[in-house]
């Protein structure tokens, strides 16, 4: 998969979320974008890291310690 393919992914779910609302104002689209995507995103790419919390860090460019902090928030480790 693509990142092009990522991409439209993402604007096809928001256009029928916006058409879903039928006209109501939306509130917070950023913060649910991040949790709907965040928790998956963690899941799968710690499944592909095997568990290793440094490479799955570096894979997504973030700090272990912040990986750490996010596993943990989405409790994907206890």
């Amino acid at each position: 998969m693509s990142r092009k393919h990522i991409d439209e992914c993402i604007r096809a779910s928001l256009d029928q979320y916006f058409k879903d609302l039928r006209g109501a104002e939306p509130h917070g689209v950023h913060s649910m974008i991040i949790d709907a995507v965040e928790k998956p995103l963690l899941d799968v790419v710690m499944h592909y890291a095997e568990g290793n919390q440094s490479k799955a860090a570096e894979w997504l460019g973030i700090n272990r310690n912040t990986l750490r902090r996010k596993l943990l928030d989405h409790k994907l480790i206890k």
